[in-house]
């Protein structure tokens, strides 16, 4: 007999729990157009402008450990309550940021604000993985996952549809130029008042969306599953997780496909910039790559039931590594076509990494490994700047320098595919 991939007496924990991965989601993919925002009414270079992802990985970073380390003493619920709380701060932060006009205090904003996703992340994910059997924890936390994208498909709808098209500083002449730097300081700072308000306002919404979900989740009674049992010394834990070879290059893997899944997201906007194609429209291109991101988790999700998880991960990563060369080669709307089929084959990548390297894990070790895969979020932070200093450069050796960029991504494609590779070859010899 099949074991359940979600038992009755879970379904509602599951439920909420899972609502929490759409809600990080929107805040993942309304951030990632705002570099582009930024860039063009803060007047900064690509270098400059993403630091609005380092600071928004960067509290990954910070904070995944001690949320760990907190939930080890209290348990999910309090972890999640916790993690609520840091995010409706950090989105109300914004309130006086935007009065401020100070592109730091927006940096610092979104540092506060992913404490929380922090503290949300190194909860919800184990929580996923123990509400049930062993056997089902990757499909079920596949399952789990296939909401995150539903929530940036909203994020980046709303960036879309509300807030790139009522930028006054991306409106361009006839022809598709930009003219906001050519205007005298006083008529700049009008504008900078108004798009500041316009990228203000959606965080804010989110800040009373999560106090509502605070409220929800302080009400509902949580059970207390294996997982979250009290657990040993913090020092027995990180000695049994790094003699785990599978777990511990699991992180490395899921480092670099962050990056890489942040980089293929944020710069789409300055790709097609380069053709000519205004941030609104250029955004509309970002949410048909989410939107296949989406419809290709559900079907990774199925195919899990017949083929290996690792060896999927593998294809998966070479598919990724094939269209991320098109991106590279192209010049042009083909190169384009090839920047949105990445995310077909990122779908899989996060929640089967963290799957598989969690899948050998004592139940004790538990959170403190999820926390540092969460950590490695971290990727997000550091490897998009590069990649901006690349895209300053304008023209490499005769080619697009945004287009030149995208090796970064590649690189990290590599790494993933070798990591699929190497962990199946070990639990073939396991067997």
């Amino acid at each position: 007999m099949k074991e359940k991939l979600i038992e009755k007496k879970y379904l509602v924990t599951f439920i909420l729990i899972t609502s929490l991965f759409a809600l990080w989601g929107f805040a993942n993919d309304i951030t990632n157009p705002m570099v582009a925002a930024f860039q063009t009414v803060m007047e900064l270079s690509a270098f400059e402008a993403s630091f609005v992802q380092f600071a928004f990985y960067g509290g990954y970073a910070t904070m995944a450990i001690p949320a760990a380390l907190f939930i080890r003493k209290k348990s999910y619920k309090s972890g999640i309550l916790v993690g609520l709380g840091l995010y409706a701060i950090g989105a109300f932060l914004f309130i006086p940021a935007a009065a401020m006009q100070n592109f730091v205090f927006f940096c610092l904003s979104l540092y506060i604000l992913t404490f929380g996703l922090a503290f949300l992340e190194t909860t919800a994910n184990p929580f996923i993985l123990s509400l049930g059997s062993k056997s089902t924890s990757t499909r079920r936390l596949n399952l789990a996952q296939a909401f995150n994208p539903m929530g940036s498909l909203s994020g980046m709808a709303v960036a879309s549809l509300f807030v790139l098209p009522a930028l006054w500083s991306d409106r361009r002449n006839a022809a598709g130029e930009t003219f906001f730097h050519t205007l005298s300081e006083t008529e700049k700072a009008g504008i900078r008042l108004h798009d500041l308000a316009v990228i203000r306002n959606p965080y804010v919404i989110l800040g009373i969306v999560v106090v509502v979900m605070f409220v929800i989740i302080a009400l509902k009674k949580m059970p207390v599953t294996a997982a979250a049992d009290k657990q040993g010394l913090a020092g027995d834990t990180l000695k049994r997780l790094w003699n785990n070879t599978v777990y511990r290059e699991g992180v490395v893997a899921q480092m670099f496909y962050v990056a890489a899944q942040i980089m293929v997201w944020t710069f789409i906007i300055q790709y097609a910039d380069n053709l000519g194609i205004s941030k609104a429209t250029a955004q509309n291109y970002n949410i048909f790559a989410m939107s296949m991101f989406l419809c290709s988790r559900f079907i990774s999700t199925f195919l899990m039931r017949y083929v290996n998880s690792r060896a999927l991960l593998a294809v998966f990563g070479t598919g990724a590594m094939l269209c991320t060369l098109g991106a590279i080669s192209f010049v042009g709307m083909t190169g384009l076509y090839c920047l949105v089929g990445i995310s077909a084959f990122m779908s899989l990548m996060f929640p089967t990494i963290y799957g598989i390297a969690l899948e050998n894990v004592d139940a004790q070790d538990t959170s403190l490994g999820a926390a540092f895969l969460v950590m490695a979020i971290v990727g997000g932070a550091v490897m998009p700047p590069l990649q901006g200093l690349i895209i300053d450069k304008g023209v490499i050796a005769g080619h697009p320098a945004v287009n030149v960029s995208f090796v970064l991504p590649l690189i990290c494609f590599l790494i993933v595919t070798i990591y699929g590779l190497r962990s199946y070859k070990k639990q073939r010899v396991m067997e």
